[in-house]
Formats: C-alpha cells, sequence, structure tokens
C-alpha cells in the first residue's frame, strides 16, 4: 500500500475532489486490465471500469480500512459489477466485423492477433477460481510482486504462490485440454 493513501483517503471521505482524482489515477489502470481481461472487450470494460469509479465515490464514506490496500476494495467492487454484467448480458456480443475491428491501429491482421490473444486468455482464466484469477491478472498481466498481491488479497506471500502454482497447473491442464480438443 503507498504511504500516502490512507491520507486521500481520509481526504476523499471528506469530498477532496484531488483526492479523488489522485486515488482515480493511482488504481484506474488495474481496474481496467482486471476487468478487460474477464470481459475479453474494451469497451465494456471501460464501461465497467469507469462504474467501479462512480461506485468507489458513492460509497467511499462507508470504507473502513482493514489491513488490506484500497485497489482490494476496488477489485472487489469490480468483481459485483461482473456478476451483475454477466447475469444482465449475453456472454458475448456480436459485432459487425468492420465495427470490431475499427479500433485506429494500422495494421488489422496485428489488431486481429492481439485481440484473439486477448479473448483466448480472457476464456483460460474462467477454468480459474478467483482468488487464482487476481494472481495471475495481478502477477502476469499487471507486474505486481508476490508482496504486492499479498496485501492486496490479505494472504500471506506464500498463499499467494501456492495460488500462483495451483493456477498455472489449471491454465496448462486447460490448454491441453484445447489442443486435445483441436487435434480430435
Amino acid at each position: 500500500m503507498p504511504d500516502d493513501e490512507p491520507r486521500l483517503i481520509q481526504q476523499a471521505q471528506a469530498g477532496n475532489r484531488s483526492a479523488f482524482a489522485a486515488l482515480y489515477r493511482r488504481y484506474q489502470q488495474a481496474v481496467f486490465t482486471y476487468v478487460y481481461y474477464r470481459v475479453g472487450d474494451q469497451y465494456a470494460a471501460e464501461d465497467l471500469a469507469a462504474e467501479v469509479f462512480v461506485r468507489m465515490v458513492e460509497k467511499i464514506g462507508q470504507y473502513r480500512h482493514r489491513g488490506k490496500p484500497l485497489l482490494a476494495w476496488l477489485y472487489a467492487i469490480a468483481r459485483n459489477l461482473l456478476t451483475d454484467h454477466y447475469r444482465l448480458n449475453a456472454r458475448y456480443k456480436c459485432l459487425p466485423l468492420d465495427e470490431t475491428l475499427a479500433t485506429g491501429h494500422d495494421d488489422p491482421a496485428e489488431e486481429t492477433d492481439h485481440r484473439l490473444t486477448t479473448e483466448a486468455i480472457a476464456r483460460s482464466l474462467d477454468c480459474l477460481t478467483e482468488p487464482q484469477r487476481q494472481v495471475i491478472i495481478g502477477r502476469f498481466i499487471e507486474g505486481r510482486s508476490v508482496a504486492e498481491m499479498a496485501s492486496i488479497l490479505g494472504k500471506t506471500e506464500g498463499a499467494v504462490k501456492v495460488l500462483q502454482y495451483r493456477a498455472l497447473g489449471a491454465l496448462q491442464r486447460a490448454l491441453k485440454e484445447k489442443e486435445s480438443e483441436h487435434a480430435s
């Protein structure tokens, strides 16, 4: 947890807009990444990540520090929003091909490859438990240390390493199963 986080939270709870902005800038990318690798769609991820911060503003007065960084609370909000998102919407939304590829990248083949890789990762993460998913996204996509993940999850570093080991094993098994399906 950054040293100034408790001060920023206290200021935000008092209604300080600069404190809200600082918290948003600090955690926006992490929340977006977490959501993006769950939904596999940039626009849905942007909307859901924005809603996480709307909820943060609405509920910051109820936030109580319990030994975990604010990011753990934001991830919990994101998980709840994702549950609602999947309950209310179809899992995959079909868009016309030209809308799907219209992202401003110069190379459509490169963009398509990037999207397919991202979607494959997002689908592979579905085979993991929520804590395993958080560890994989945090460690390998966001580049967080074991100590940071331990703080976010409220677990020991050893427990995070075990989660990571089991998650990587589950991902490996899932990939082997998909290879077997395609080979048949």
